[in-house]
């Protein structure tokens, strides 16, 4: 007889349970069996020390520290000059060549002088007459002021001898005078350069032809140079002549200082910014015209005051602070900041409190550190250089 059609249900869901209840007790007793993971891998998993190289560091040190404003321009000579020609002629020697160093009065070029002389000989020719044609004069004026006086001659006789003598006398003077301007015509053939430097153009080839005010070269005087640097309207009235500039040249090992001399009273069109004007000083003649240069104006000094490194410092609920390295552990110390400017390592932050002299930071934001964290810090080396800082270690 075929059991009725719920009781069939009722045994198959009888037996669903019992394996269930089965596989749960095996599932248990497996788990129950696993080892549990030690203390001493669980504490291996978790990194207990920060590796850092000594560049991660840095040793708070009383210095200087000058808020600035930055600047940049191009170079050039305080002192230099365009030699042209002061007569017309032909060019028959040019005596340098760029880069030659020249003497105050040194001769630079000569032009033909064929003209200019025979114009001289022209004019003391005509000197020699005049002073012939004075002397005659003379002569007449003096034979007719006895005859005047003895009564043998008019007073108009004696007039007209006195104007010739006076004519004489002045064609003298023009005749003279003549005489000099062919002789200056003359000198200037000779090319001289007016001031000691360095030749930094040469316009003019032997052979060619100049008229008067023709550029033949340009001398240059290295030993002042000057950077002309534009500055915003907003930020010009904190400029002020006399300002010390430390200027950066590409190239050069370490930066020169220079003095603000002189502020331009107008704007740029354009760009609406004022052109201040730096003087460097350079005897050594490394800076050159054209060269570009930045710089740092100096609005603020202080001296010896606690700065540390502007990537040093973190902010958090608007608090600042830093990570120190203190007895082999990390702490991180709130501090008070004052004024940001640049110090000897680059753009640095003072500290009013919170650290003091000799204490040891994180040069460089690092990410979230965790305080207590033990130190360890170790040289650079060839091998170690291409491996990042500020690693966790496991023990």
């Amino acid at each position: 007889m075929t059991p009725p059609l719920y009781k069939r249900r009722w045994v198959r869901w009888t037996l669903l349970a019992l394996v269930l209840l089965i596989a749960a007790v095996v599932v248990m007793k497996k788990r129950a069996a696993a080892p549990a993971p030690s203390a001493e891998r669980t504490a291996a998993a978790l990194p207990s020390a920060m590796e850092f190289v000594a560049d991660d560091l840095v040793q708070v040190q009383p210095g200087e520290l000058r808020r600035v404003l930055p600047l940049s321009g191009a170079l050039r000579a305080l002192n230099q000059v365009s030699v042209k020609a002061r007569v017309a002629g032909e060019v028959q020697q040019v005596l340098v060549r760029e880069g030659e160093a020249v003497a105050a009065g040194q001769v630079l070029a000569r032009i033909d002088p064929i003209d200019y002389q025979a114009r001289v000989d022209q004019a003391r020719g005509s000197l020699v007459a005049s002073q012939g044609q004075l002397d005659i004069a003379t002569q007449t004026r003096n034979n007719n002021q006895v005859l005047l006086d003895k009564g043998f001659i008019s007073r108009n006789a004696f007039d007209t001898a006195a104007s010739q003598f006076d004519i004489a006398r002045a064609n003298l003077d023009t005749a003279r005078g003549a005489l000099e301007v062919s002789r200056k015509a003359l000198a200037d053939t000779v090319v001289r350069s007016p001031m000691k430097g360095l030749v930094s153009a040469r316009n003019v080839q032997p052979g060619e032809k100049v008229a008067v005010d023709g550029k033949l070269l340009d001398v240059v005087d290295l030993s002042q140079m000057e950077l002309e640097a534009p500055v915003p309207t907003n930020d010009i009235l904190k400029v002020s002549i006399g300002q010390e500039v430390l200027v950066a040249v590409e190239g050069l090992p370490q930066q020169v200082r220079g003095t603000v001399v002189r502020i331009n009273p107008a704007t740029q069109s354009g760009s609406r910014s004022i052109m201040v004007y730096v003087r460097v000083d350079n005897p050594t003649g490394v800076l050159r015209a054209g060269m570009f240069a930045d710089a740092t104006l100096t609005l603020e000094r202080r001296e010896q005051v606690l700065s540390v490194p502007v990537g040093a410092i973190q902010v958090e609920d608007g608090n600042a602070y830093v990570y120190a390295i203190e007895n082999g552990v990390l702490a991180r110390r709130q501090v008070v900041t004052g004024l940001r400017g640049r110090g000897a390592d680059g753009d640095a932050v003072e500290i009013v409190s919170g650290l003091a002299s000799g204490a040891r930071i994180v040069r460089a934001n690092l990410g979230l550190l965790r305080e207590g964290t033990e130190v360890r810090i170790q040289q650079r080396s060839a091998t170690a250089a291409g491996r990042p800082a500020a690693q966790p270690q496991g023990r």
